[in-house]
């Protein structure tokens, strides 16, 4: 067993390497036209057995290790655990922040539009996915035996149904669609998607614990939980509201009083702690604290504070880890080989046939229409976490893991390059997505709304 100082000697090697690869994935995707976040998924990816594995094996494995052999027994490997809770302490603070960044304006406001199209790019990939999930299920070798039918059915259905608001938003303004029905119809959409794929994957994780009273304790938790930082908690923490720069200004430091960033910190770990604590994993906790925050200047400031940090050393390890998860080998197996085909299949055509027709049916061009579909593809880090939480929980196995992994990264890898195409397909017809005809432009105020903010971490 190695000591605590050869662990910690290894680990800082571990963050070299990862912040390094990451660094030159962004480089090289960048130039792609894609999101950080597609960097740092094949970032991960490449570090993994599947292709570091596969080139160098033995290099890989001394770089990151994931079993020891004590007294003749197979155990994690100490480096493994820490790279697992960095990446989830990067987790926890990413869904604060997604939390915070997260405001109903445009859905209120676009509600009546956005109804019918968000409803089909929920409910066909919905529909799709369960029943996709439920003959997984039946095959066997996909979910694990503590999953019914209908459990593995939920679960597929919330992998193909999420849509990554975080990264989404990031996409439209940086196209400057921000003031145009195509991005607000998409973030509404995205906000649906996203809300109803939680709800499912918490159900699922709630039914699937090992006795009933465990099942109760995560619903009755979690429901106990929302009422109280809804009602109670969010009361309490707008007092942070009156915080301004004169305030500060007062202090030592032109900087957020320490006192006020602590008390945040401490809300987000707590809350954290009590919703892994009752079953319904810590993420869920951290996104409902970023939810109730009050929005301001304060909470602009703590954003500010923790992207740095969280996007550049933090999260880069979740990547990591869920790369060190996925074999590409199993994906060669002829049974994973045709799951893989119709679960690619239904999340790609489930998503954008459903939101495409639909918003033809609300008026929009093709073209538009075709945008919009693309975009809903765009799944991300949020698909990711659902399933790490999958895998954590034992509900799927590593072949099935493989599969969603790979369709994670295609889907998202082409989410950006579709729209791009539709939209200079309209240019060339002299169609612009404008609202009076114009070529669309970032408004500042809309983004300040919809979008975390330019200097986000990646989505």
């Amino acid at each position: 067993m190695p000591t605590l100082l050869e662990v910690t000697t290894h680990l800082f090697l571990q963050v070299a390497v990862i912040l390094i690869a990451y660094r030159v994935f962004v480089l090289i995707f960048r130039r792609l036209g894609q999101a950080q976040v597609v960097a740092m998924m094949v970032a991960g990816f490449a570090l993994g057995p599947s292709v570091l594995g596969w080139v160098a094996p033995s290099v890989q494995e001394w770089i990151f290790p994931t079993e020891l052999v004590v007294e003749g027994i197979a155990v994690t490997h100490p480096n493994l655990t820490a790279i697992y809770v960095i990446g989830q302490l990067g987790l926890v603070l990413y869904m604060f922040m997604v939390g915070a960044s997260f405001k109903l304006d445009i859905l209120r406001s676009h509600s009546r539009q956005a109804t019918a199209t968000s409803a089909a790019g929920v409910v066909v990939p919905l529909v799709l996915g369960g029943v996709t999930g439920w003959l997984l299920v039946d095959a066997g070798g996909f979910f694990t035996a503590k999953v019914e039918s209908w459990q593995g059915g939920l679960f597929l259905a919330a992998a193909v149904a999420i849509t990554a608001f975080p990264m989404l938003a990031w996409i439209i303004y940086d196209a400057g669609l921000l003031n145009t029905r195509l991005g607000t119809m998409s973030l509404s959409c995205a906000a649906v998607d996203d809300a109803c794929a939680w709800v499912l994957l918490a159900t699922v994780m709630a039914t699937t614990q090992d006795s009933m009273s465990g099942a109760l304790i995560a619903v009755g938790g979690g429901a106990i939980y929302f009422l109280f930082m809804v009602s109670v908690a969010r009361r309490l923490l707008a007092r942070f509201h009156t915080w301004t720069t004169s305030q500060t200004r007062q202090e030592e430091s032109s900087s957020i009083p320490i006192s006020y960033l602590s008390i945040v910190l401490i809300v987000v770990v707590l809350a954290s702690w009590f919703t892994d604590l009752v079953g319904i994993y810590s993420v869920f906790g951290a996104f409902i604290v970023g939810a109730v925050m009050p929005r301001g200047e304060l909470l602009d400031r703590i954003l500010e504070r923790f992207e740095p940090v969280v996007a550049y050393l933090l999260l880069p390890a979740f990547f990591i880890y869920s790369g060190l998860n996925t074999e590409l080998s199993l994906i060669f197996q002829p049974v994973v080989l045709v799951a893989g085909a119709a679960v690619l299949a239904v999340a790609f055509a489930g998503k954008f046939g459903a939101v495409y027709l639909a918003a033809r049916w609300q008026g929009m061009s093709r073209r538009e229409a075709g945008s919009m579909g693309a975009l809903a593809n765009a799944r991300g880090l949020m698909e990711l976490i659902l399933l790490n939480i999958g895998l954590s929980a034992d509900l799927i196995t590593s072949q099935l893991y493989t599969v969603l992994v790979l369709m994670t990264i295609i889907t998202t890898f082409v989410a950006g390059p579709l729209q791009r195409l539709f939209e200079r397909s309209a240019w060339r017809n002299g169609f612009v997505f404008g609202p009076s005809g114009e070529a669309p432009k970032p408004d500042p105020d809309i983004a300040e709304q919809a979008a975390p903010r330019q200097q986000a971490p990646a989505r």
